[in-house]
């Protein structure tokens, strides 16, 4: 790809708008606007107006800790969000959405050894869909090793689920961010943080080179003992997307299914 994709420059110009601090009274009108015409549930959240930019709104954090399983074989979920699929890789294939599946290793992009995918042909996968109502923030779905990362620039199509049963390939389009880890069990498996129309930028708190939607260019990190523990919050989306798990086969049993609206801190599945 050589030249920035119209999606790609529309996100820029609304991320500009969200990130601007508006006078005390406009600002108001646009946070208290947003949470009623999306539905947005503050129970967990400051009041609309203590928000200075939409943005601060889109990436707001919990008022207080949610608490979760302390057994480190169960697997919680890294978001608020709906699963919009998940289920078997098939050889080298997952689902974007049924009926419609897509190369994990071409998801994976250039940067991941192919030994490396092959791990995880047939194991397991997860696809967890932001919407823009949701919470944006991402947590560590489980004690983890965070062995690198592969920021892959492309476009910005809506991720919903409209789009993902009419858009072949949409995920290997989109611009994502690549995490490879690896669980207590040593076990192999893939946080993938797509983006998506209006999602200014993918923060990624350990790693503050990764800037999206500014380059065209991909870029690699590794680590030699990275390690987030089980709930950490490591960064958000700036506005809704998309997080994709893939996991090694005979990694974890997942309990629950395409259909189902989760929280962050929910257990979701256990490790073998």
């Amino acid at each position: 790809m050589n030249k920035q994709h119209i999606t790609s420059a529309l996100s820029q110009i609304f991320g500009r708008f969200a990130s601007k601090p508006h006078s005390r009274k406009v600002q108001n009108v646009i946070n208290r606007g947003y949470v009623q015409v999306m539905g947005l549930d503050m129970s967990d959240f400051e009041s609309p107006e203590s928000y200075a930019t939409l943005n601060a709104l889109f990436t707001r954090k919990l008022r207080e800790k949610r608490s979760f399983s302390s057994d480190s074989q169960d697997v919680i979920s890294p978001c608020d969000s709906l699963i919009t699929e998940s289920g078997k890789i098939e050889e080298n294939l997952a689902l974007q959405i049924k009926g419609m599946s897509y190369s994990v290793d071409a998801f994976l992009g250039g940067h991941i050894s192919e030994s490396y995918k092959k791990s995880i042909h047939n194991g397991a996968f997860v696809n967890f869909y932001l919407s823009p109502k949701d919470y944006h923030r991402f947590h560590a779905p489980m004690d983890m090793q965070v062995l690198g990362a592969v920021h892959i620039p492309g476009k910005l199509y809506p991720v919903n689920i409209p789009t993902l049963k009419k858009k072949v390939n949409l995920f290997i389009e989109n611009e994502r961010v690549v995490l490879e880890c690896l669980s207590v069990t040593k076990k192999r498996f893939f946080l993938i943080l797509v983006g998506a129309l209006n999602v200014g930028k993918m923060e990624v708190a350990f790693e503050p080179r990764i800037q999206t939607n500014t380059t065209l260019k991909e870029s690699l990190f590794s680590y030699n003992n990275l390690h987030l523990a089980k709930g950490e919050d490591f960064g958000c989306f700036q506005m809704g997307s998309t997080i994709v798990m893939l996991c090694e086969k005979d990694m974890m049993e997942i309990g629950i299914s395409s259909g189902h609206n989760v929280k962050f801190a929910q257990t979701i599945g256990r490790l073998n």
